[in-house]
């Protein structure tokens, strides 16, 4: 398809206006009246749905959740609250904390016939494998999946936001041949997944304060970013009428990817191409050269332009872990922080907006904690259920709700007939 190729027409659009951000065209009777659909690859200037979720304006730096700065939900609350916040439209009292933290921690534990699960899998698979095919194995012991009542809603809800981190530690201990760590329920959400993760029999573990909050705070700030695509991935599966465990697992699927949820993966993939400090200014070069294919990972967001709220956060928490662990001798460490002075000091990246981002910090910080490369997806998975579950539950509770069909511009052959083989 051409420029040339273009026509233009009229048609009169209804506007929408939201409480916050810009406005949008109702295109929903187009197709009717005149026959033709828009063209938006990437969906980058579609709206697809209606949410009270999460909002954020790229160009200012801002995100909120339910109204409230993310600023202000991560110095100030803990996972556990921003995960009420999100399901029910409001930060818990006291006493809706309590009995909250108490369903959630009762809902930790996995039937025990999951454990037969893991042993279809080979021991070096990627946790992310193991997390999306046992999530969508969840359905098959609730057989109140498929009631449409609210309360069996929000029961599905609480069961993934709990069962998920369960299911990413046995993945991880399962991948380095350690027994299974059953949750505790005394302890609170981030603690008890870090207890998960490295304690072994018989040697139990017990997190520090501040590397506790600095994992919570990498899960509050990753518990939801609006209609990104593996929360678009969970509205497209719950559309259908699909099981909610389904669903998250469709979600989980999409944050796979490297250009996703694997992001913060893939920077410190970067820090091992570009191997030590002296290498930063030739590593750079190669970046600015746009034919070289080399990219910076970690810096620039397709949505924020000036800079990620959530990467100011991450910076300092990023600062209290290496300190409390003693690790500002860590080469990689080190390399990071001397590539994080000269990119941000570099009119090349300057001009162009390109600031550290979440996933720069996130990485830095889940290494700190001696989390390996291969759970940071999962961590990520952790944190963003709370989301994709809070818009499947929004969307299946709209009574407009129709299945997901996007249209398409096809390209390919005009009709023709079929030749017999001897004419083909």
């Amino acid at each position: 398809m051409t420029k040339e190729k273009c026509e233009s027409f009229s048609f009169a659009f209804p506007v929408m206006h939201g409480t916050m951000g810009p406005s949008v065209l109702d295109q929903r009777r187009l197709a009717q009246e005149t026959g033709m659909f828009t063209f938006d690859p990437g969906f980058g200037s579609t709206a697809a749905c209606e949410s009270k979720i999460t909002f954020i304006d790229g160009e200012k730096g801002i995100l909120l959740h339910r109204g409230y700065p993310i600023e202000q939900l991560a110095l100030h609350t803990d996972y556990t609250e921003t995960a009420y916040l999100l399901l029910y439209g409001e930060l818990p009292t006291k006493e809706q904390y309590d009995v909250f933290c108490e369903d959630m921690a009762s809902q930790r534990l996995l039937n025990e016939q999951i454990r037969n699960f893991f042993n279809g899998f080979r021991r070096d698979a990627h946790p992310m494998a193991i997390l999306c095919g046992t999530v969508a194995a969840l359905s098959a012991f609730y057989s109140d999946v498929l009631q449409t009542k609210p309360c069996h809603h929000d029961l599905s809800a609480r069961r993934l936001i709990a069962k998920v981190p369960t299911i990413a530690a046995c993945a991880y201990k399962y991948t380095i041949g350690e027994p299974f760590i059953y949750p505790d329920e005394t302890l609170p959400f981030s603690e008890n997944l870090l207890y998960m993760l490295f304690s072994r029999p018989g040697r139990p573990y017990k997190a520090d304060p501040v590397l506790a909050r600095a994992l919570d705070r990498i899960l509050i700030l990753h518990a939801d970013h609006e209609q990104n695509a593996s929360t678009s991935a969970v509205r497209l599966v719950g559309s259908t009428g699909s099981n909610p465990f389904a669903c998250i697992s469709a979600g989980i699927a999409a944050l796979w990817g490297p250009s996703h949820g694997g992001a913060n993966e893939a920077v410190l993939a970067m820090f091992d191409q570009i191997g030590s400090r002296e290498n930063i200014p030739a590593f750079l070069e190669r970046v600015k050269n746009k034919e070289s294919g080399v990219r910076l990972m970690g810096f620039g967001h397709r949505v924020y332009r000036n800079f990620d709220p959530r990467a100011k956060l991450l910076q300092a928490t990023y600062h209290e872990v290496i300190d409390t662990l003693g690790l500002k001798r860590d080469p990689c460490l080190d390399l990071a922080m001397e590539l994080e002075r000269i990119a941000i000091e570099d009119d090349y990246f300057i001009q162009r907006k390109l600031y550290p981002n979440v996933d720069f910090y996130s990485g830095l910080i889940l290494k700190a904690l001696g989390i390996p490369t291969s759970m940071f997806t999962a961590i990520f998975a952790i944190a963003r259920t709370a989301g994709w579950v809070s818009h499947w539950i929004e969307m299946i509770s709209n009574p407009t709700m129709r299945i997901a069909r996007p249209r398409q511009l096809y390209t390919g052959k005009i009709q023709r007939d079929v030749l017999p083989m001897e004419e083909r």
